[in-house]
């Protein structure tokens, strides 16, 4: 990492940025919340296992992707609100999906996990303080505040359900 250029504000941040339309990041989160209640589980139980194309993730794989890394955000998050030190690691989406049991999942067992860990997450973004979301965190090749992996978190999940919507509702009709 030493002869690696640390990009601050990555590009993605921008992305992110955009997708929580200039909100801070508890409200963005408590948004995020607003928006999984009102889950249409009726729906998503109507499409089943189906995908728009063969290959990509069923709607249960998106949710379990959802809960699984908000989970690891949260945990650099604390990482690095603590001073811990450790610089995590990359994981590999791929294979997390392909070793998930999600599809073996109800919808209804996916949405209340993504809520809960949705809670907690809340819980512990209001839990710091305003020097605490400022914290710089260097990762990867990456150095943002610390208040931008919250925003990540909410705005993973507008991208998904964004996808659910374009994607996955259709196959509903």
């Amino acid at each position: 990492m030493e002869n690696q250029e640390i990009k601050r504000n990555p590009e993605f941040l921008e992305y992110v940025y955009k997708l929580n339309e200039g909100r801070e990041v508890k409200e963005a989160l408590h948004l995020g919340l607003q928006t999984i209640d009102a889950i249409d589980v009726a729906q998503l139980n109507r499409i089943g296992l189906k995908t728009y194309e063969e290959g990509k993730w069923t709607v249960h794989r998106i949710l379990q992707h959802l809960i699984d890394w908000e989970r690891i955000w949260c945990f650099r998050a604390v990482i690095f609100a603590r001073g811990e030190g450790t610089i995590p690691e990359a994981h590999d989406q791929e294979i997390m999906g392909q070793n998930s049991n999600a599809d073996e999942l109800s919808i209804e067992h996916l949405v209340a996990e993504l809520r809960i860990v949705r809670q907690s997450t809340i819980l512990m973004f209001e839990s710091f303080n305003k020097s605490i979301l400022e914290t710089s965190c260097r990762f990867f090749e990456y150095e943002m505040p610390l208040h931008a992996i919250g925003l990540t978190i909410a705005a993973h999940q507008i991208h998904h359900f964004n996808v659910i919507k374009e994607r996955y509702l259709p196959l509903d009709e």
